[in-house]
């Protein structure tokens, strides 16, 4: 499994640095943001190093597909009112004018009762 050695998101991976785990199985982790937005943030990420959506391929469709599977599962396991009266908004940001920070593929679920501090 491909990792960068000054990527926050796989030093989080490798257990170098601490999270507050939601999931984790072979390919992916979710943890709690640690700036979270709303009363539910967390961040679904893949465990091996993809700087962002820009850099999928078609060798990817499989673990992206099985990251947004998790999304709604992981949404009300974490305390989001399920569909429709609920729900959560899912956000990917991509690149330097996407607003994209850590350069690791990243999927935030954000939910829970508004108003939210931001978005």
């Amino acid at each position: 499994m491909q990792h960068v050695d000054n990527c926050i998101f796989c030093k989080i991976v490798q257990r170098q640095i601490p999270s507050q785990l939601v999931y984790e199985d072979e390919e992916m982790m979710a943890f709690h943001d640690i700036h979270p937005w709303a009363p539910v943030h967390f961040l679904i990420i893949p465990k091996a190093h993809i700087a962002s959506m820009a850099q999928l391929s078609t060798e990817h469709t499989a673990l992206v597909g099985r990251m947004m599977v998790k999304v709604d599962v992981l949404a009300r396991q974490e305390g989001c009112r399920p569909y429709p009266e609920g729900g959560y908004r899912l956000m990917v940001n991509t690149g330097q004018h996407g607003g994209q920070e850590v350069h690791h593929l990243h999927l935030h679920v954000m939910g829970g009762p508004r108003p939210w501090s931001k978005g």
